[in-house]
């Protein structure tokens, strides 16, 4: 009895920890830009570019959370590709975290506190976004995904990379990211017959 437990695995619970982490991150960096958020209020001029950067805030953070919550549990079907989950995280979590340190960075800038350009401040934010919309989107979404899903996931980080260059930066980030998570939600990924037979 003790040799067959042994033996067995289940994938479904080893990813579900990968996303309550994941999940976690996602809140604690929540948590950390809506402090700095809070913080900026008497040291702004304006509200509108606080407020902006308050509702890019929300808007991302329930984004990648929706974008990483189709099942995992097909990504990891063999050791090799268990191996690539596991270590693709480190890309999710750190850039899971790194979007809050950015959304500092936009807020130093908005307040003064730093002399960074606007687009290298943009940067910081844009960077982890699109890092951990590519990590997923290769460890989880890729192979059971249709063309269109495949096209417009990528595609997706690339637009999110090239929105401190435009004038209104935020709109660009929260729409695309909005688009993606429409296009998951009408085309979810479906495990195909030949993931289920790896």
């Amino acid at each position: 009895m003790h040799a067959q437990c042994a033996g067995e695995w289940h994938p479904h619970h080893i990813t579900e920890r990968y996303g309550l982490f994941t999940l976690i991150v996602l809140g604690e960096s929540l948590l950390a830009s809506a402090n700095a958020i809070i913080d900026a209020l008497d040291k702004v001029e304006s509200l509108g570019p606080l407020i902006a950067i308050s509702v890019l805030t929300l808007v991302v953070t329930a984004s990648l959370w929706w974008i990483f919550w189709p099942p995992h549990q097909r990504a990891i079907t063999s050791f090799g590709r268990s191996l690539r989950y596991g270590y693709t995280h480190y890309f999710v979590f750190g850039a899971a975290a790194a979007f809050s340190a950015g959304i500092e960075v936009e807020l130093d800038v908005l307040t003064g506190k730093s002399h960074l350009s606007s687009i290298a401040a943009s940067l910081t934010v844009t960077i982890p976004i699109a890092i951990f919309l590519l990590a997923v989107w290769w460890i989880a979404i890729r192979e059971n995904a249709d063309r269109v899903v495949n096209t417009v996931v990528p595609s997706g980080a690339v637009l999110v990379l090239l929105d401190p260059v435009l004038p209104i930066p935020v709109t660009l980030t929260a729409l695309v990211l909005v688009g993606i998570v429409v296009v998951l939600v009408l085309r979810p990924p479906v495990a195909s017959s030949r993931i289920d037979k790896a």
